[in-house]
């Protein structure tokens, strides 16, 4: 693979023509090499080094100004370059067990690395997409302007990258200044505000001067929108007349043919709409989670100067990283990096001034270490709201065959075939309400279907979501959509629905109702937007089904009810097998005391199984026995009534017999009806 390294070494660039021929490489006798850094810092380096490197090196061909990496070579967790500086003999050589490596404490002076850290497009993984649009707009006017002026056209003169924190935004940018062999002027956004009256627009025009005159050059602004918020939110002058600075700047560009601006942030949203316009920030590329295969080409990224053991899964890792960003799969490499050295502390001699070679060669990462790490990582982009894979299976769920099967249908296949929705050539269902008695086991079986399902789930508590404050309740909303598509394949999971989606009432007075009214108002938009919601599925679940609004049971909203009973007497016989697994018992019949369940519902099974124990352990006996259950059974209260039960069942033949049996909500002050 021709990497960033090899086209410095071989002064070429992508896309250029090369011509690749074999050759007779000697043996290198002699090798010397320098490190480079920036600054010419000094480097001090232990004996029994040139031992690692040769070893590291071994077969490898170089040639005089090469510029290389050692493997396992890193300073500050970051792989260190070397520079070659002689060989013997001189032209290609190739590196053997016999050669005699000089590593020199003085460093070799790289000018790139001042500027851009040398950081190539094989450095940036999981957005090859987005790269290549970047390359597009920046990389082309900046090499060749003369495509533009042929064409009669102005260049374009800012990329605006967009996206949640971690996913790229910076290192995409500094790795196009690399490869065009840019100059590279980063800021962030507050360093240039000043309290004194036009400073921050000084030093605005000093950065756009000073690339001028270093062309070609890239500005990359980071935090672009605290420099540059909408103008009429902000209540400082300051803020206003950088934005106008801003604005002059970049419309006087023209002169400036090899100057090209990016601006990064995570609130494209808070931007004045003046700098968006073509001829300013031409184009806005999100840079989003990456997927599945995005994650694996950055964790190759981070990885391939790490030694790693032979159990090593990336598959497991891929499989446990949903939501994950280039910096949190760099944090998870760097944790397991950490644990594998607290493992090997006990044999290092922290009080001498090296460590021997053969300590360090020895060093390995292993899947444990992986295992414990990721434990301690937490998804950035997904910080805001609790995002979990549930452990429940579906064996810990009893009974309730025809809901599961119902729910495998309409959620599990969705995620894990949705190939076969292609090929029938229709959409899966969006949206899923389970309704009925509480405990009866809704949000267990949710649990259950993510974990089936491997997608993340997020929960939320209908009163949360509602706010005092005007507008609050539907970003909550817009919110938990958003992060939802981030982190997709992943479950909604809205318990208490009725508190957030009760029927709209057009006699608001402001109060209560009109809150109501504009989250379902929201709901309906999220849940019909004109984004896909490819890889969410919405899971809502109440006790209280003739409060929602019939608009959100129609076809492509909500349009699967499914009611979940309370169980029979198979599903109790398994629940009690499920909540007394660990319990010591003494010999009786479980369906004996099955008979007098009826009303029990999941939870209540559970908190028999629990009282059962109490009584036990009052008693001071060792085994839980009939009598326990029994006494038990007199004092927990079963949830489910008769009147209860044939309420439900009434629901159930109402909400899955179609809408003509919805009681519609009339509204006799307007002679209209609501759907």
């Amino acid at each position: 693979r021709v990497d960033g390294i090899i086209r410095k070494n071989a002064g070429v660039s992508l896309g250029d023509r090369v011509t690749v021929s074999k050759v007779d490489a000697k043996e290198c006798t002699k090798l010397v090499l320098s490190p480079v850094m920036a600054n010419k810092q000094k480097v001090k380096f232990g004996p029994g080094i040139e031992g690692f490197a040769r070893r590291g090196l071994s077969k490898r061909p170089v040639v005089q100004g090469d510029r290389i990496f050692i493997p396992g070579m890193t300073l500050f967790a970051e792989a260190l370059p070397f520079a070659v500086v002689s060989t013997v003999p001189k032209g290609i050589v190739k590196v053997t067990n016999e050669t005699d490596i000089v590593i020199k404490d003085e460093t070799v002076d790289d000018e790139d690395v001042g500027q851009s850290e040398g950081i190539t497009y094989e450095d940036v993984g999981g957005i090859g997409q987005q790269l290549q649009k970047v390359r597009e707009m920046i990389e082309l006017p900046l090499k060749h302007p003369e495509l533009f002026r042929r064409l009669g056209i102005d260049p374009p003169k800012g990329v605006l990258l967009h996206g949640p924190p971690g996913t790229g935004k910076t290192m995409i940018a500094k790795a196009v200044a690399t490869e065009v062999n840019a100059h590279f002027k980063s800021i962030n956004g507050p360093e240039i505000i000043s309290k004194y009256y036009g400073e921050s627009e000084k030093q605005l025009r000093e950065i756009f001067d000073e690339a001028a005159e270093n062309s070609p050059a890239i500005i990359f602004i980071d935090e672009i929108d605290s420099i540059c918020p909408k103008r009429e939110d902000v209540s400082g002058e300051v803020e206003r007349r950088v934005v106008a600075q801003m604005l002059t700047l970049m419309d006087g560009m023209q002169g400036r043919d090899n100057v090209v601006v990016i601006g990064a942030t995570n609130r494209r949203d808070a931007l004045d709409p003046a700098l968006r316009r073509p001829g300013r920030f031409d184009r806005e590329i999100e840079i989003g989670v990456p997927d599945r295969d995005g994650r694996e080409e950055i964790m190759d990224v981070h990885t391939r100067q790490m030694p790693i053991s032979e159990d090593f899964e990336i598959n497991w890792v891929l499989d446990n990283t949903y939501g994950f960003v280039g910096a949190d799969l760099a944090a998870l490499v760097r944790e397991a990096a950490m644990r594998a050295l607290r493992r090997y502390l006990p044999e290092i001699e922290l009080e001498e001034e090296t460590i021997p070679p053969e300590v360090l060669e020895k060093m390995e990462v292993r899947m444990d270490d992986f295992k414990e790490a990721i434990k301690d990582v937490e998804p950035s982009a997904l910080r805001e709201i609790y995002v979990e894979i549930p452990e429940v299976t579906w064996e810990e769920v009893g009974g309730l065959h025809e809901v599961k099967d119902r729910l495998k249908e309409s959620v599990e296949w969705p995620l894990t075939q949705p190939e076969l929705f292609e090929h029938f050539g229709i959409k899966p269902p969006r949206g899923i309400v389970l309704f009925g008695a509480p405990g009866t086991g809704k949000t267990l079986l949710a649990k259950a279907i993510a974990n089936e399902a491997q997608a993340n789930f997020i929960s939320i508590k209908g009163p949360e979501l509602i706010s005092k404050w005007v507008g609050e309740s539907e970003r909550a909303i817009r919110e938990i959509f958003k992060k939802a598509k981030q982190s997709s394949p992943a479950i909604i999971f809205l318990d208490e629905f009725e508190s957030i989606a009760s029927m709209r009432s057009s006699n608001s007075d402001g109060g209560g109702s009109d809150v109501s009214n504009r989250v379902v108002n929201q709901l309906l938009a999220s849940m019909d937007g004109v984004e896909s919601l490819d890889g969410v599925i919405i899971v809502a679940a109440t006790n209280r089904p003739e409060m929602i609004d019939p608009a959100l049971l129609r076809s492509g909203r909500f349009e699967r009810v499914l009611h979940v009973p309370p169980p029979d007497l198979g599903a109790r016989e398994s629940i009690f097998a499920i909540h007394s697994e660990g319990m010591p018992l003494s010999k009786f019949s479980l369906k004996d005391i099955m008979g007098g369940l009826d009303g029990f519902t999941g939870a209540d099974i559970e908190a028999v199984c629990r009282e059962a124990a109490l009584i036990c352990m009052r008693a001071k006996k060792k085994k839980v026995t009939k009598s326990h259950f029994e006494e038990a059974i007199k004092r927990v209260r079963p949830t489910v009534t008769p009147e209860m039960l044939d309420y439900y069942q009434k629901m159930e033949t109402r909400l899955t017999s179609g809408l003509s049996n919805i009681k519609r909500n009339r509204d006799t002050s307007f002679g209209m009806e609501s759907m």
